[in-house]
């Protein structure tokens, strides 16, 4: 008590005495004005004199607040969602995009809330505005379309860092569009058609590679056997007629030709 009389002084006590006595003469009238409700999601931080009193919140439940010197503030613990309005950046490779995003946070301790910094939620905001512009300049456009839950990471990190000593908890951080000019976009569209496009030339010259080697192996099969190539001309016949029976066909030798060829030669 000695401490506590010598911490505030005698006035306060003299004052805080006085509200005592104002609060036992009044009542049971005064006992409306003195107790408080603070809700499960609610914390109180209480002011005597100037002073907060036992450095901590009050609540949840029922607290008693002495009229005249003491006053109270409500701090709301749930989660609460930061939308980013879009930020115009440069990126590393000198690309202007526009970025927005939504940070999750949430107060964990209340003094700390009120006691550290004047407004919690907006200096939070402009603290997220801020970030969010400087880690994004130093990424190509490149890293930011493809790295975005890496650099959301990286934002919630320093956010948290920055904003302990407020007693705010940064929960999570997305970032929700990423806006080109159309004439980059219509830039890179034209890219990766080029690059389809090549892919596809390179697909099919593949596909001929590889058809030519089994034709190759097929006809080294045939030159080792005659009777093979003769049933094979067979099934070819049987195919056509049963998919076109109008059509005739008389099969022709290779090797006939070859002695035609010979013999106009030697005539």
């Amino acid at each position: 008590i000695a401490y506590r009389r010598e911490a505030i002084g005698v006035c306060a006590w003299i004052l805080i005495s006085l509200s005592f006595l104002l609060v036992l003469i009044t009542f049971p009238v005064s006992i409306w004005a003195c107790i408080k409700v603070i809700r499960e999601y609610e914390r109180a931080v209480v002011f005597r004199l100037g002073r907060i009193l036992s450095k901590k919140a009050k609540g949840p439940g029922l607290i008693l607040i002495l009229p005249c010197t003491d006053t109270f503030i409500k701090v709301d613990l749930r989660t609460v969602t930061c939308n980013i309005p879009p930020q115009e950046i440069l990126t590393k490779d000198a690309v202007t995009t526009q970025v927005d995003g939504v940070v999750y946070y949430r107060i964990y301790s209340a003094v700390s809330a009120i006691a550290n910094v004047a407004d919690a939620h907006s200096a939070t905001f402009f603290l997220a505005q801020s970030t969010l512009r400087n880690v994004l300049s130093t990424q190509s456009l490149a890293q930011l379309l493809a790295g975005r839950e890496e650099i959301a990471h990286s934002v919630q990190a320093i956010l948290d860092s920055a904003t302990e000593p407020w007693g705010i908890k940064v929960a999570r951080v997305e970032i929700k569009d990423v806006r080109i000019p159309m004439a980059m976009q219509r830039a890179m569209a034209a890219e990766a058609e080029a690059a389809r496009e090549a892919r596809a030339k390179i697909v099919a010259a593949e596909g001929e590679m590889n058809a030519s080697k089994a034709l190759k192996q097929a006809s080294m099969v045939l030159a080792e056997s005659p009777a093979g190539l003769q049933l094979r001309c067979v099934q070819t016949l049987t195919t056509l007629a049963a998919e076109n029976n109008s059509t005739i066909v008389f099969p022709l030798p290779i090797n006939v030709l070859e002695s035609f060829g010979q013999r106009n030669k030697g005539g």
